[in-house]
């Protein structure tokens, strides 16, 4: 049997995810070549020293085009994944892309017409599909072990650290709001664990706005879905908590509730509590950002993409990378998020937000350029 033809990879974006998964593609043996493109030539010629890549260029267009690359993973900044995207897709490329496909409901429809209309494998990175707590909850509601669904509820709590990160590199922060930036983890978790029966066709939501006005955002956003038979689903968000708040990122919440049976799900990180006379210090510091905060009380195991033993990364963005370079090399079939699904979750979250804005209840699905126009008004 002949060897199989090694891929080559281009990965956009050389920051921390993009870092990650770069470094995991180094010792994944089918792939033989790697491209890097960042705006910041120090930080991708940095990654390229540590990974022994074999190309970079600050220049994504020029990467995207080598005749080397087959697949690509687009993992800039919030704002920055459509022109890559689409970029990617014209060349044909298989494509991880982190969500959201854009920030712009419009934008995103676009992106996935492109996909689907160029026939290219696409998915987007919400890593938490990948652990092992959601994947079994998953395969026991798949099978029937609480009857038909009847009520969802989902909680998510943040600190500050991860908003004032993000919104620091953009002055236009309309869209960067808790549920369209963060929200959208546990919006897309709870809908996959639903499954295909979880059609929303109502939202009422409220949003309050105390703190994080300063920085162009909002605190928090409630809001209750309710789906095509009846089931209702509460879906909750707060990016506010003082920055000296233990855990790194997310502490979720899920409860699911069926015909014959309940799924409560607590991960909330406080099984594995540090308290230390060391400071810990920030749970989410990347490049170019300071963080003035003493934390000496840390939630392990709290920082979504997962932690670091031995110098390396462990947990689910592990798993979803690896699944993912087995789905493009070997064909496997894999849990992630489809690109149809990341477009579907993006409206979601934005529709939350135009409601709350209206102060009144939303019929779904809604139009991308009536939420666009809603939300800009």
């Amino acid at each position: 049997m002949p060897n199989k033809k090694e891929l080559g990879l281009a990965v956009v974006g050389c920051g921390v995810v993009g870092r990650i998964r770069a470094t995991l593609a180094k010792d994944f043996p089918g792939i033989g070549w790697i491209g890097l493109s960042d705006m910041n030539e120090r930080v991708g010629r940095h990654l390229k020293d540590d990974i022994d890549a074999d190309y970079f260029t600050t220049d994504f267009r020029k990467l995207i085009v080598r005749p080397e690359v087959d697949a690509v993973i687009v993992a800039t900044s919030t704002w920055g994944h459509v022109e890559p995207t689409l970029a990617s897709v014209d060349a044909g490329h298989m494509l991880l892309i982190e969500k959201p496909l854009a920030t712009d409901a419009r934008e995103s429809a676009a992106v996935l017409e492109a996909i689907q209309n160029a026939g290219v494998d696409a998915v987007v990175g919400y890593t938490q599909r990948f652990r092992r707590r959601f994947l079994v909850v998953k395969e026991r509601i798949k099978t029937g072990q609480i009857g038909d669904v009847t009520a969802a509820v989902t909680r998510a709590f943040m600190n500050r650290m991860a908003p004032t990160g993000e919104v620091r590199l953009t002055q236009d922060r309309r869209y960067l709001t808790p549920m369209v930036v963060s929200g959208t983890h546990s919006l897309d978790m709870c809908l996959w664990l639903m499954g295909d029966a979880a059609k929303p066709v109502s939202i009422y939501a409220r949003s309050t706005e105390k703190v994080m006005s300063e920085l162009g955002t909002k605190d928090a956003t409630f809001g209750v879905f309710t789906m095509e038979d009846g089931t209702i689903w509460s879906m909750n968000i707060c990016w506010a908590l003082p920055k000296e708040w233990p855990g790194a990122v997310y502490g979720l919440e899920i409860g699911i509730v069926g015909t014959k049976g309940v799924i409560d799900i607590e991960d909330t990180h406080r099984d594995v509590v540090l308290a230390s006379e060391l400071p810990q210090g920030p749970a989410y510091n990347p490049d170019g950002l300071t963080i003035d905060v003493v934390r000496n009380v840390d939630f392990l195991t709290s920082f979504p993409p997962g932690d670091m033993y031995g110098g390396e990364l462990w947990g689910p963005m592990r798993e979803e990378t690896n699944s993912w370079f087995q789905r493009i090399y070997n064909g496997k079939s894999t849990p992630h998020a489809t690109a149809a699904e990341g477009h579907r979750n993006l409206l979601l979250t934005m529709a939350m937000d135009l409601s709350a804005k209206r102060g009144m209840e939303l019929e779904l699905p809604i139009d991308p350029a009536e939420l666009m126009a809603g939300l800009e008004a």
